[in-house]
């Protein structure tokens, strides 16, 4: 993995907690060891703004037939002979446009465990070297850009705790230049986690409660709903079909 030495100073502290951290701070779902277990990966891709740091998000085109709507990093399965790095820069850079010689992996976090859909992943940790313009490739497939940026997701204005028709809650975000669209599950998690590991999270709300849209529920049954209460937000089963 790459020196840190062309890091800006604010990230130093996301490169030692990758050397740090364990797969119990970010979640209390971890890898079995099982040979049927399916591995990805998703790129948490670090770039400066104009309100300084941020991350690089997608969000799902609404129309699609699992999890509309859904916020997420880039990333999806690995193909064949593929490692973690190379999937999560393939993944970039087809659903947005990201160039990977643009980008400089400077870590790996844990690999964590999505029970619904039986997914390993691991978040790869990306400093935007190069910031270029990104676009939507496919928009059967992604539905916006986001460039959130790092105070905005540590202001506890922002905070909120998304809940589920399950019944199931987890910390979110509201996130666009609205602050009308919802990140939570898998990624809100990752971030909320990391941010509280890093120190960089500020005090918030936690009953300051915000409901799902129906939009990310189309075509979804009772049972769908309840089994998608964790929220895989990297499935990329559509797209391959296609």
């Amino acid at each position: 993995m790459s020196s840190p030495a062309g890091l800006p100073a604010w990230l130093l502290p996301v490169h030692e907690a990758a050397r740090t951290i364990e797969g119990r701070d970010l979640t209390r779902f971890l890898p079995p060891d099982s040979a049927d277990v399916r591995r990805g990966a998703v790129l948490m891709l670090w770039s400066e703004g104009e309100q300084g740091a941020e991350l690089l998000l997608t969000e799902r085109a609404h129309d699609m037939r699992s999890h509309p709507g859904q916020v997420s990093f880039p990333g999806g399965s690995l193909d064949p002979g593929e490692s973690v790095v190379e999937a999560a820069l393939r993944e970039a850079e087809e659903e947005v446009g990201v160039d990977p010689a643009s980008v400089e992996v400077f870590g790996l976090l844990p690999e964590l465990f999505l029970p619904p859909s039986n997914f390993a992943v691991t978040p790869v940790l990306g400093w935007w070297r190069e910031q270029h313009r990104v676009e939507v490739v496919s928009a059967q497939e992604v539905h916006a850009i986001h460039h959130a940026p790092i105070s905005e997701l540590v202001d506890p204005t922002h905070r909120v705790t998304v809940r589920h028709p399950s019944g199931y809650t987890s910390p979110g975000f509201l996130i666009g230049a609205d602050k009308d669209v919802i990140l939570w599950g898998f990624t809100g998690g990752i971030i909320s986690r990391l941010l509280d590991y890093l120190g960089w999270a500020e005090p918030w709300d936690e009953g300051k409660v915000q409901d799902l849209p129906d939009y990310m529920f189309a075509g979804d049954s009772v049972t769908q709903r309840n089994a998608r209460a964790g929220l895989l937000d990297i499935s990329d089963e559509e797209r391959r079909a296609r």
